[in-house]
């Protein structure tokens, strides 16, 4: 980048790097008397450092001042961890349960431009701090009105990349309305929806005694609370590895060779619960596997990381394998529900994606077109508990 340097030579470089994140690289200059700002190339960075630096600039040359956005105090959903030393400009999407606000991250990363389409607003991360704790009690600076953000529907608990087609076909279907998801895993999910922070929660934690799947898990967590448990998918789990498989990984008991490494799911995730299942019957101690302890969130970073070579394999949907190119180690099918509070589950909010659920052929076909999904299912009332 040889911005600063061009400024330089025509004038003066008043600032050049800023201590934010995205957008470290501003530059400040005056040329001929004259206020010239050098935004950073990636878009998030751009969107960011012109709302902080070249808005107050312009405002300020007309003789005005940036009108308020306006503020709410929101719950955090997950834990957003952040790198001490620079403040960070964390964008969230809010949603409405139970009349509360809860702020759920969406991507990160200084070239991810959608995730400023997606988000509402803004959390600082001050630069002192090293990131912070789910349910903590957050201020976000709105990037859009606040009556926006109560046609929100929040979905945590797993990930399946079927969630985010399903807030696509939401949002072309009824614009007013969105779909936040945070992923943080099955039982975090059943935990979320104790505490009243999510309309609805993805899971599919199998009961190994029973075969059967969440039922026993809800009534163990959520105890006295009516849930209707509704089938989203059957889906095909399994081990992603390089196009040709050039490690010949054949299942589980692979994942004990010294020359294979391993990309895990988050602990409380289904998918990690899958893991720990298949190496316990092969009686393969977790301090064997090369990389247990590493732990992404979603089905598509597991991918990412296969993909870029800096893990051999990782279980995940044949959905993130196709997506991504990889091959795939069939390992299990599996059944994928939304557990939905029973006051939710009739709500004006929820009909609408419950309609799409139940009966949105072009969603359905979407989804068997990815690869490893049975719709069969779909919409189906697996169970109503108490």
């Amino acid at each position: 980048d040889f911005t600063a340097s061009v400024i330089g030579k025509l004038g003066s470089v008043v600032i050049h790097g800023v201590n934010i994140k995205p957008g470290k690289p501003v530059v400040l200059g005056m040329v001929r008397g004259k206020p010239v700002i050098g935004i950073p190339g990636y878009p998030v960075s751009a969107a960011l450092t012109f709302g902080l630096f070249v808005k107050p600039l312009v405002y300020a040359m007309q003789g005005r001042v940036v009108p308020p956005q306006g503020s709410v105090i929101a719950k955090l959903s997950r834990n957003a961890a952040s790198s001490l030393g620079q403040e960070e400009f964390l964008r969230v999407k809010l949603g409405k349960v139970s009349g509360a606000l809860i702020a759920t991250p969406v991507t990160r990363g200084a070239g991810a431009l959608m995730s400023l389409v997606r988000a509402d607003g803004i959390i600082r991360i001050p630069a002192g701090s090293e990131g912070l704790g789910a349910g903590e009690e957050v201020h976000v600076d709105l990037l859009r009105p606040v009556h926006e953000v109560e046609n929100t529907i929040v979905c945590i608990g797993s990930h399946d990349p079927a969630l985010d087609m399903l807030a696509n076909a939401l949002k072309k279907k009824h614009p007013a309305l969105s779909l936040s998801s945070a992923h943080v895993g099955s039982l975090g999910g059943l935990l979320a929806l104790k505490r009243g922070e999510a309309h609805l929660a993805g899971t599919h934690l199998l009961d190994e005694e029973t075969g059967e799947y969440n039922v026993s898990f809800i009534r163990k967590h959520l105890p006295g609370k009516r849930i209707v448990l509704v089938n989203l998918v059957h889906r095909d789990q399994g081990l992603l590895v390089p196009k040709g498989n050039p490690k010949r990984i054949a299942g589980f008991e692979d994942l004990a060779r010294k020359d294979v490494s391993f990309v895990n799911r988050q602990a409380g995730a289904g998918t990690r619960l899958l893991t720990d299942l298949h190496l316990k019957r092969l009686r393969i101690d977790p301090e064997q596997v090369n990389g247990y302890n590493r732990e992404e969130y979603t089905h598509m970073a597991v991918a990412a990381a296969v993909l870029s070579g800096t893990a051999d394999t990782g279980l995940a949907v044949l959905s993130a394998a196709r997506a991504l190119g990889l091959d795939f180690v069939p390992v299990a099918k599996e059944r994928y529900d939304l557990a939905v509070p029973e006051e939710f589950f009739e709500s004006p909010l929820l009909a609408a994606l419950l309609g799409i659920i139940g009966a949105d052929r072009a969603f359905r076909d979407q989804l068997v077109a990815m690869g490893g999904y049975d719709v069969s299912e779909m919409g189906k009332v697996m169970a109503v508990l108490l």
